[in-house]
């Protein structure tokens, strides 16, 4: 990825051992998940960071260009934090310390976290991480080399992304920040090439400007890619999978990896144009150029020629006579074109304004936007980032709290499917343009309670039961919603006496408690499929007819059951009748 090439591993197989020493230590104090294995090459071998994999169609931020591949010190920073006071130099050491960062670049860094922890807190992206990744890409930026504004003083350019060795990208912004017209080459501190930068550049110092060679630039909008497909870098994995997604190389996860958690244990800032450069001294160093791998030595110059027909006085065409050739006029160097505009200029809703449905159901209604440039006109392509903002356990499709989407040919983009929890109440669903400054729209949305508007007895046969007894029918009642089975949905069971004064029953049939006790009163809750049976109903020494009252507590539903309690039936025993007797005859009879 990065835009030169990296500090090779000399002096064969004691520089392999050291490397892979230095690693090994630095396993010892990585974070539960995080391993490192040595560096690849042996003896002659490079140990710059080209990439270890194909590098396909799919090329990764900087077209795997190589890289840096300098491990952090075995000498971890002596302090935490940022203090100026730390000495210049690691303990027993005569090189700049490698904790020390650029004040300007390190500020870049912190910043980057600050914003994108604000539009997207569910990343989690550390600094540190983006101050890993600059030290491999550029070495800080060349130590610091930038001015006041956070620009390079001169440019950072990888190699010729032309299939040789790398991957093979033709040109895509005719030359405007790489200034090659037939191939792309990676860009910057944070070496974006100029396709990536296109669609990820951010303009971090509101200068009206989407820099490259900017590394307040650059670090946001390393961040913000970092941060891509709803990423939280807390997790290993989406962790590896960002580092890799900037260049496809086990060897550049591991190299990143470790200067992560080296700057981890502390840093400190240092003055600008100060800060340590990796492989200073060799021929591929930053020192040497940093344009896009190593600078050759430059040849001597060879012994000219003997001519032995020496000129004579006024021989014009011998060469001695000859008037000195005048040098060539070098070319001058072509102003850079101005980089591409982006043509997104806001985002519009063009849906709904509320978005409303019942806890434990889909939104039947979607939140809309549409991305348009300064015409009014809509832009495609443009990643949406769909964000929940609020107290609510409301989830995309997967769990997920946000979503990225890519917008239409007429610039509009649907959110995927919101499906309700079980919390209620009000929160947002935000929408914005990745990597654009542009407002972002924000959509009110509601929970509501589970409700029923239908609730229906189900069964049709009287229910009688005598006194101090108890209802042999259950009493079973289903509820809906729309038309729909309405689960959840809590209801309350009263007891009302009938008649022209219907008002609560203190007597007769009656619930029991845990203990035993009369119940005429209960709050229930239907089950999955809108179910709900009663428990069982006795009865005391009251007769008459009852009302048994079951309503949602939402949606309206209601239903009525009528209970009929009836006198205890005494049964008089029939005496037999013996054969030739007849029954006496009734005193009337006589």
């Amino acid at each position: 990825m990065a835009a030169e090439f990296g500090r090779r591993l000399r002096r064969g197989a004691t520089t392999t051992a050291v490397a892979a020493a230095a690693v090994a230590a630095l396993s010892a104090s990585q974070a539960p998940g995080v391993t490192h294995t040595t560096l690849g090459g042996g003896e002659g071998s490079p140990g710059q960071g080209a990439a270890d994999t194909d590098p396909g169609n799919d090329s990764p931020v900087t077209g795997n260009s190589p890289y840096y591949t300098d491990l952090p010190p075995l000498v971890t920073p002596d302090k935490p934090g940022t203090s100026v006071d730390l000495p210049a130099e690691e303990q027993g050491s005569t090189t700049p310390t490698e904790a020390g960062i650029p004040a300007t670049v390190l500020a870049a860094y912190k910043n980057a976290e600050k914003t994108i922890s604000a539009s997207d807190p569910g990343c989690h992206v550390p600094w540190q991480l983006l101050a890993a990744i600059g030290k491999v890409e550029s070495g800080q930026a060349r130590g610091g080399q930038v001015d006041a504004q956070g620009t390079t003083r001169t440019p950072i350019l990888g190699p010729v992304l032309n299939g040789v060795g790398f991957a093979n990208i033709s040109d895509t912004d005719n030359g405007a920040y790489d200034g090659d017209t037939t191939y792309d080459r990676a860009v910057g501190p944070m070496q974006f090439i100029p396709s990536t930068w296109a669609t990820w550049g951010q303009d971090a110092n509101a200068d009206g400007r989407k820099d490259p060679n900017n590394i307040h630039d650059a670090a946001l909008a390393a961040g913000r890619y970092l941060c891509a497909g709803d990423r939280d870098l807390r997790d290993q994995v989406d962790l590896d999978e960002a580092i890799l997604g900037y260049n496809q190389s086990r060897v550049y996860l591991r190299t990143v990896l470790s200067w992560f958690e080296y700057y981890k244990k502390g840093t400190h800032s240092v003055p600008d144009g100060t800060g340590p450069l990796p492989g200073a001294g060799a021929p591929d160093s930053p020192g040497s150029g940093f344009s896009g791998g190593s600078t050759p030595k430059p040849k001597p110059p060879k012994k000219p020629p003997v001519d032995t027909d020496l000129p004579k006085p006024g021989d014009k065409d011998k060469p001695g006579n000859r008037p000195p050739a005048k040098p060539p006029t070098p070319p001058k160097p072509k102003p850079p074109t101005k980089p591409p505009v982006s043509p997104v200029s806001r985002i519009e809703n063009v849906g709904a304004a509320t978005v409303t449905a019942m806890a434990g159901r889909e939104f039947t209604t979607k939140v809309a936007v549409r991305v348009e440039n300064a015409q009014g006109r809509g832009v495609a392509e443009q990643a949406v980032r769909f964000q929940i903002v609020g107290a609510t356990d409301t989830r995309f499709p997967g769990g997920r709290t946000s979503a990225v989407l890519t917008t239409a040919a007429d610039g509009r983009v649907v959110a995927p499917v919101l499906t309700a929890g079980e919390k209620t109440g009000s929160f947002i669903v935000r929408a914005t343009v990745v990597g654009h400054p542009a407002p972002g729209v924000e959509v009110a949305a509601k929970v509501t309670p589970r409700a029923a508007d239908l609730l229906e007895w189900v069964g049709d046969t009287p229910l009688t039961a005598p006194v101090d007894s108890e209802f042999t029918e259950p009493v079973e009642i289903r509820a809906t919603h729309r038309g729909t089975v309405a689960s959840g949905v809590a209801v309350t069971v009263s007891l009302f006496t009938a008649g022209p004064d219907v008002v609560p029953a203190v007597t007769g049939p009656y619930f029991k408690d845990v203990d035993g006790k009369p119940l005429r009163t209960l709050a229930l809750v239907t089950d999955a499929k809108g179910a709900l049976v009663l428990p069982k109903i006795y009865t005391d020494g009251e007769i008459g007819t009852f009302d048994l009252r079951i309503t949602a507590t939402t949606g309206g539903g209601t239903v009525s059951v009528p209970l009929t309690v009836t006198e205890e039936i005494t049964t008089i025993p029939v005496l037999p009748t013996l054969p030739g007797i007849s029954p006496s005859p009734s005193p009337s009879a006589r």
